[in-house]
């Protein structure tokens, strides 16, 4: 009767580690996934300051806005927003950001 009791506690305790090491692993995974997007927050909180402390930037910015509309381009359009990733050396998601944050404070005007 001892010798079953402790088979049970052992099997019982054997079920419990694979659901730790489950948990453990979820956990990893979930604190380098918030690591991760921190970072890219971070990445677009500076490049947003740059552009706030930098106000001819993001005049020069404008104007390339303006002359896109006149074509008839948007300036959030896939081909505005590929030429300030290349021009910048950014992502697409962080020229997109850009371009958003420019036009909201410095050229509302453009479309």
């Amino acid at each position: 009767m001892a010798q079953e009791q402790e088979d049970n506690r052992i099997i019982i305790i054997k079920e419990n580690l694979g659901k730790i090491t489950d948990m453990n692993a979820f956990l990893i995974t979930l604190i380098f996934t918030t690591l991760a997007i921190n970072q890219e927050a971070m990445a677009q909180s500076r490049l947003l300051e740059d552009v706030k402390r930098n106000p001819d930037e993001a005049k020069s910015i404008c104007e390339n806005f303006k002359e896109l509309n006149k074509k008839n381009i948007s300036a959030g359009s896939p081909e505005s927003i590929r030429k300030i990733s290349t021009k910048k050396n950014l992502s697409e998601l962080d020229a997109e950001v850009l371009s958003m944050y420019v036009r909201g404070l410095y050229c509302p005007e453009t479309f």
